[in-house]
């Protein structure tokens, strides 16, 4: 079913508005900054020591609640209500919908970090002893626990209230329009409802920017390791401006051409890496790490979610360096993944559409990380590979060290920089169609022209922020974005909550018209029973009243026939006469 058009249908039209203008001189102004201001690092690391000290349990606490609150929708009635109309299909088929909110929720991500992760933890693991065996098993833990249920519940909060507030109550999609029931409809695009999408657009903007940032240092890993390039400053700008260059062309195909394909080709591409790995790298150890680290993670879920160590037990700054880092980044791209989903999640039911998006991707992201982290210690700790060696010198390159130890590695090498560049289009992608929603007033179909504005300036965030620090620079920006955010989400949850309650207390939820419909369907059982047990004799006797009771009508209506037509007569006699 194709969605009606809204919002505002051309670039013109669009640069008027507050929304567009005011996130345009911030983004704008912060490239300009990170350009000719010296000394810019030191200012970004300042504020990420801030945020972490004075705000991290707010980020560890907040991410635990968006969990619970997904795992609420899923078990509660309230799961029942459709993302769309009573009895419409979803969108696109499982398949589809599942490697497009991949490949746009982790794909960069995961190809960065399924090596350097577990390695760094096994090199500084939170309690074990630095590269022991318990710490081979808490990095696989800790690894799954960063990359498992926490983002994407986060996702599914923020896809699930957009979803809910457009395709349900006929809301345009913007971020503003999840708190309907606080601002209420004229709210949305006043001045409080403005302020709530230009923080979701500069959230975008960093959030997409880090995991772009993560992209083109892991490309750039790619090239050094293929043709001895040094992994440096200028090869960074010219892989942004090759790529962002094709997620600009892409954009002009559409999603359900450009993005869709791209997704399920590149789903297959990263999936055939994933089983060469399996089948010639050490399998058994890897099915076994693959079910001991699952198990550890699933049994320490609530001790894990809602730690901090604020007695200082294990490693100083672990933390801050990780978890804290990591709920700021998922949260930093709610926005934009969030709308992503939202927009190609319609027809699904509240319940179908979290359990897809909790538990799909998180069992996608265990495999691969037992997968490829799990070969990754294998080699460091019992052969004599060192792929920390390389972790340590640039992050980027621990997935191609593993690569290096099988056989056609020049091969692997290509295939994954071809998969990287896939994600980095698909996620570039993606993000100028959510940026350009949300400075288009909820047009799902934004104007050409404003979405390449948009890709434009999210090459030049993440060149930005690669010139000033590299990888720390990634990880402050994320907070930056991340914290403002999270406090809105606490208010879409209450919005959503107590709308879809409302409902409850309406009757309107498929929910409960299906409990009337049980009960409606008991009375009419319950009418023919007693009509069964009714005797044949006693069926015939009441035919004969009905009958007699018939008869004596009709001969009544006879009888005033006949009367009738004796007053006609009388009455043309009495004109004779």
């Amino acid at each position: 079913m194709r969605e009606r058009r809204r919002g505002l249908q051309t670039f013109s039209q669009a640069m008027k508005t507050p929304v567009f203008i005011i996130s345009l001189v911030i983004a704008v102004s912060f490239v300009i900054m990170g350009v000719f201001l010296p000394n810019f690092e030191p200012y970004i690391e300042a504020i990420f020591a801030w945020v972490t000290e004075y705000l991290g349990w707010s980020l560890i606490l907040g991410a635990g609640v968006f969990v619970l609150v997904t795992i609420y929708l899923i078990f509660s009635p309230l799961g029942e209500i459709k993302l769309g109309e009573d009895g419409e299909s979803p969108a696109y088929s499982t398949t589809s919908w599942f490697a497009m909110l991949f490949s746009a929720g982790m794909g960069i991500g995961l190809l960065f970090w399924g090596v350097s992760e577990p390695i760094n933890h096994y090199d500084w693991p939170k309690f074990a002893e630095p590269q022991s065996s318990a710490a081979i098993h808490e990095a696989l833990q800790f690894s799954l626990f960063h990359w498992g249920f926490h983002p994407w519940a986060i996702y599914a909060i923020v896809a699930a209230s957009l979803a809910y507030f457009t395709y349900r109550k006929g809301l345009p999609m913007l971020l503003s329009s999840t708190l309907e029931p606080i601002l209420g409809r004229d709210g949305i695009d006043g001045k409080m409802g403005s302020t709530v999408n230009i923080i979701g657009v500069i959230s975008t903007l960093f959030g997409i920017s880090t995991s772009l940032g993560f992209g083109v240092m892991q490309i750039g890993g790619g090239f050094e390791a293929l043709f001895g390039i040094p992994n440096s400053t200028g090869l960074w700008l010219t892989i942004i401006f090759v790529v962002t260059l094709m997620a600009i062309i892409s954009t002009t195909t559409g999603i359900d051409r450009g993005i869709k394909w791209l997704s399920q080709a590149n789903l297959g591409v990263a999936g055939s890496l994933m089983i060469f790995v399996l089948i010639l790298g050490p399998t058994l150890f890897i099915l076994d790490a693959l079910t001991h680290s699952t198990g550890q993670y699933l049994q320490n879920f609530f001790s894990m979610s809602f730690g901090i160590d604020a007695a200082g037990e294990g490693q100083e700054g672990w933390y801050d360096a990780w978890t804290i880092f990591y709920w700021a980044w998922w949260i930093s791209w709610a926005p934009f993944v969030g709308s992503f989903i939202a927009r190609v999640s319609r027809g699904r039911t509240i319940r179908s559409f979290a359990i897809g998006v909790m538990l799909a991707p998180t069992a996608a992201s265990i495999v691969w990380f037992s997968i490829f982290g799990g070969a990754a210690l294998f080699n460091e700790h019992y052969t004599d590979t060192s792929i920390i060696d390389a972790v340590m010198q640039d992050e980027a390159a621990g997935f191609f060290a593993l690569l290096e130890s099988f056989p056609l590695t020049n091969l692997l090498v290509v295939i994954a920089m071809l998969s990287l560049t896939v994600f980095f289009v698909t996620s570039s992608d993606s993000g100028t169609y959510v940026l350009g929603m949300l400075t288009s007033k909820g047009n799902m179909f934004p104007p050409m022209k404003l979405r390449i504005t948009w890709g434009v300036l999210e090459g030049a965030f993440a060149a930005v922020l690669l010139m000033a620090g590299g990888l720390s620079a990634l990880q402050t920006s994320a907070v930056l974005g991340g914290f403002p955010f999270m406090i809105i989400m606490f208010f879409m949850i209450y919005s959503l909550i107590y709308a879809l309650n409302k409902e409850l207390r309406e009757g309107s939820l498929p929910y409960e018209r299906s409990r009337i419909y049980a009960a409606l369907a008991d009375l009419q059982k319950e009418d023919r029973f007693s009509e069964e047990i009714i005797e044949e004799e006693d069926l015939e006797d009441a035919y004969n009243i009905y009958e007699n009771e018939a008869t004596e009508v009709i001969d009544e209506v006879h009888l005033d026939d006949e009367e009738e037509k004796e007053a006609e007569e009388d009455t043309e006699n009495e004109k004779d006469k």
